[in-house]
């Protein structure tokens, strides 16, 4: 893998990868700073993702670990950020702690080679794209994500395969952006996390 210096950040989901492969992912891409935006840093089945566990293998790896659940995760626990009891992503991402949580990111933007990281493999399966790299591309930022395969997709190629699921092309009545709204809230009412009862 080349190191994109042209990105300003780059995610990853852990998924099933074995510990070692996640390291060499991260490394390979040059992060200095794994942010984690999983609203609980914890896998049952794959414990090395743990967040006192993860933190301790990137520590010896010289790479930072980051907690940002509690502000960027894509599990609210405000019932009010919920639509018919899915995660709504657009009320998430108009809150003043998300948008607080987006100036922690780019302060640490400054200081570290950043990866945000998630459970999911597939950026279009997760938050820390439909979400949180979204409002960090409308800030201005160019980010990438590392897929499982080792190759860094940047987040427009990303968005490209979005609207590409979504079927259809510019029509009469919207534009690029317009189908692009559209497509990022149909996806995430697909993927985005339930009310828990």
């Amino acid at each position: 893998m080349t190191v994109r210096a042209d990105l300003d950040l780059l995610t990853i989901g852990h998924s099933n990868l074995p510990a070692d492969r996640f390291m060499a992912l991260v490394q390979d891409a040059g992060v200095t700073a794994v942010a984690d935006v999983r609203s609980v840093p914890f896998s049952r089945r794959f414990p090395w993702f743990s967040d006192p566990k993860l933190a301790a293998r990137l520590q010896g790896a010289d790479i930072a670990y980051l907690p940002f659940g509690d502000v960027l995760g894509g599990r609210p626990r405000d019932p009010a950020l919920y639509c018919d009891g899915v995660a709504d992503y657009e009320k998430m991402a108009a809150t003043t702690p998300f948008r607080a949580g987006l100036d922690r990111l780019d302060e640490a933007m400054g200081r570290f080679r950043l990866c945000l990281m998630c459970a999911e493999r597939e950026p279009l399966d997760c938050h820390r794209c439909l979400l949180v790299a979204r409002a960090l591309a409308e800030r201005g930022s160019a980010l990438g994500h590392i897929l499982s395969n080792g190759t860094i997709e940047p987040h427009a190629d990303t968005e490209e395969r979005l609207l590409g699921r979504a079927g259809g092309a510019d029509d009469l009545f919207g534009g690029r952006a317009d189908r692009l709204a559209q497509a990022y809230r149909h996806r995430a009412r697909k993927v985005a996390a339930h009310l828990q009862a």
